[in-house]
């Protein structure tokens, strides 16, 4: 992850619950076989004392997949319980695909190693 930028756009008026919302701009940086960058906006209930929570992300990449140029949409979730990963949702944004990835339709996945370093992956088909 490039930079992780909590802003201001909680909804107001504040609905008080047991894990306070937030939201934030992320750029990523992607080496392999997804090579580029994205823009994330990012929106999260956490606790961050306990590492509980759920977050919904959108992101916007540009760059090459599996060695064809565009961009694209994708949006994901999951939740943790401080130590694990469920609840996951991965999906390519239908119609969102530019260059050779236009007609971008599918899936894909993303796991979170110890040292922060995300992985990605997508199972997709190009029109």
């Amino acid at each position: 992850m490039k930079s992780f930028v909590p802003t201001e756009l909680v909804p107001e008026p504040a609905v008080p619950t047991g894990v306070p919302v937030g939201v934030a701009k992320m750029e990523k940086h992607f080496e392999g076989e997804v090579a580029g960058r994205s823009a994330t906006l990012f929106t999260a209930a956490f606790d961050q004392a306990t590492g509980i929570g759920t977050y919904v992300a959108m992101e916007s990449f540009e760059g090459s997949l599996n060695g064809r140029e565009g961009a694209f949409n994708f949006a994901h979730s999951a939740t943790t319980s401080g130590s694990d990963r469920s609840a996951e949702f991965f999906v390519v944004v239908p119609s969102s695909g530019t260059g050779e990835l236009a007609g971008i339709t599918g899936t894909g996945g993303m796991t979170v190693e110890a040292d922060g370093t995300h992985r990605i992956w997508f199972d997709y088909e190009t029109g």
